[in-house]
């Protein structure tokens, strides 16, 4: 009988249980943080639309009738947020103040 090392398969399958058990409790955590990182992504691309526009204003002298003028003038590339369910709208258009939406289904 040759000597031949190698695993056995109860060691093969406390291996995958321990594999598997790890998984179990590290996706919950890493779904959590993409969300969060999500919402930091959103602020970030408000912050540089509220930027844009001021350059839009500076070079205009009026300020956007919409966000989606910003995009049509290569001011920026888009004003949906990377995962594409928010999008960045005009609040109210009087003082032009930008929040984060839910985008509609077109």
């Amino acid at each position: 009988m040759r000597d031949q090392k190698g695993f056995t398969l109860i060691e093969m399958l406390i291996v995958l249980t321990i594999i598997a058990t790890l998984l179990i409790l590290l996706i919950p955590n890493i779904a959590k943080k993409n969300s969060e990182i999500q919402t930091k992504g959103c602020d970030a691309l408000k912050q540089m639309i509220e930027n844009q526009m001021q350059t839009y204003v500076v070079d205009t002298g009026r300020y956007p009738d919409t966000v989606n003028t910003l995009v049509q003038e290569s001011y920026i590339k888009s004003d949906q947020c990377s995962n594409q369910t928010k999008r960045i709208v005009f609040s109210d258009t009087s003082t032009h103040e930008l929040e984060i939406v839910a985008k509609r289904n077109e």
